[in-house]
């Protein structure tokens, strides 16, 4: 990894060819899969089986699109004793973490003769989607337990999850297992922006959904920025991201680990390092080298690093502080002295680590938080997927006449500064006929 002082031109121009990479499609993608999206509202579930027959499962019908209770049932015998016993403590702590975010409904009478309130609800129906990885070769059972475990805590009534099949038509059952044990009411063998489509506009098989979340390839990302409006969805993400903050205690061979566990999921994934001491700056870029030549996916991280991978060295932790907040990493690690001092600096970050033992792999997995997080620099106004992403919030609103009198002077003012003269009068005809 290359080492860069800061500030510098330098620096600079390299940390801008890592923020600038961004969320930006090709022409082509958007579309071809504008086309895709469209041919699954028009011809429903005729087009879905033929793009699934096409790239995914050749001899996949309509009518076994859906995962059969049996098939989920006998999915739970194929995964040993380990997986389970680690799928138990991942939902349980997750669970445990998005139950405190619940929120409640409540009115308020402070204000004399009016009731005010706001009432909390669940979206009716909601829509996981779980990338298959390899053919359901490496199956992200993670994206099962982040999706619907929030959607099932804030009470959805509807939880359907799609994820493509393999070339026989099957679902990993790691995945079956994982969606039955946290809820999933029914398990469509779909992806990609086809997958999107249906739980969007619905088809004859697989009904609409009111949001749609879960992390997926770039076309999976293009159909949900152009369906968003039609139904909810959680985020745009782009590629994984971590940034760690390190000093001169930190052990080399750590923070080179977690650079590397960002830089093998994608060639644009970005792993910078910033760090007050040129001593570990140095040392974790030998690590790095030392780390890479046994990785599984060398070429991937080798890319990665090379293209949006940095070691930053500032003059101190609070420049280092400064500059995460300004590229709002989505992963950031504080591997320093005393990390709990500098909580409070931190306004820009999808999720922190805190400590020489919390790699971000604990987080992808089994701590609690959810692992869906802002990237490309969007934590500067947006937020993990939570619970939140699953209500609604409606507004209660009532005036006694004595309250109504009391405000109508004002409401008038404001109506005629915007010349809404409709909205004037709506005001005026109960103060002349009470």
């Amino acid at each position: 990894m290359k080492i860069y002082n800061y500030p510098s031109k330098s620096a600079e121009k390299k940390i801008a060819s890592i923020t600038n990479r961004g969320l930006g499609f090709k022409k082509k993608d958007v579309l071809s899969v504008t086309r895709i999206l469209e041919d699954v509202r028009k011809n429903q579930d005729k087009a879905l089986i033929k793009y699934t027959n096409c790239f995914d499962s050749p001899e996949l019908t309509i009518e076994s699109i859906k995962a059969t209770h049996e098939e989920i049932d006998s999915a739970a015998k194929k995964v040993d004793r380990s997986f389970m016993n680690a799928l138990n403590r991942a939902v349980r702590q997750i669970e445990s973490f998005h139950k405190q975010q619940l929120m409640t409904s409540w009115i308020n009478t402070k204000r004399p003769g009016t009731f005010l309130g706001q009432i909390v609800n669940p979206v009716d129906s909601a829509g996981v989607y779980v990338p298959g990885g390899m053919g359901g070769k490496t199956p992200l059972v993670s994206s099962v337990l982040m999706g619907v475990i929030p959607a099932r805590v804030a009470g959805v009534k509807h939880i359907a999850m799609v994820t493509p099949p393999n070339r026989n038509g099957e679902v990993n059952p790691h995945l079956l297992t994982a969606a039955k044990k946290v809820g999933v009411d029914a398990v469509y063998k779909v992806g990609s922006a086809w997958a999107i489509a249906a739980l969007a506009y619905g088809t004859e098989t697989i009904p609409k959904v009111d949001i749609i979340v879960g992390p997926g390839n770039i076309y999976v990302t293009i159909a949900k920025k152009i369906v968003a409006g039609t139904v909810g969805i959680d985020m745009i993400a782009g590629p994984s991201e971590i940034m760690v903050i390190a000093d001169s205690t930190a052990n080399p061979a750590f923070v080179a680990a977690d650079l590397l566990s960002q830089a093998e999921h994608d060639m644009l994934s970005s792993a910078i390092l910033v760090t007050n001491s040129k001593d570990t700056a140095k040392a974790v870029a030998l690590a790095v080298d030392d780390q890479l030549s046994v990785l599984k996916r060398k070429e991937i991280a080798e890319k990665s690093i090379a293209r949006f991978g940095a070691i930053i060295v500032v003059p101190d932790i609070d420049a280092a502080i400064e500059l995460s907040n300004r590229i709002a990493p989505e992963h950031l690690e504080l591997q320093i002295k005393d990390p709990f001092m500098y909580i409070g600096q931190i306004r820009n970050a999808g999720a922190v680590f805190l400590g020489d033992y919390t790699p971000e792999p604990v987080g992808d997995y089994i701590a609690g938080p959810n692992h869906v997080l802002p990237t490309a620099s969007t934590a500067r106004f947006s937020s993990a997927l939570s619970v939140d992403n699953f209500v609604k919030k409606t507004s209660l609103i009532q005036y006694s006449k004595t309250a109504f009198k009391h405000e109508a002077g004002d409401i008038i003012c404001l109506a005629e500064i915007e010349g809404l003269d409709a909205h004037v009068n709506a005001v005026k005809i109960r103060l002349t006929h009470s």
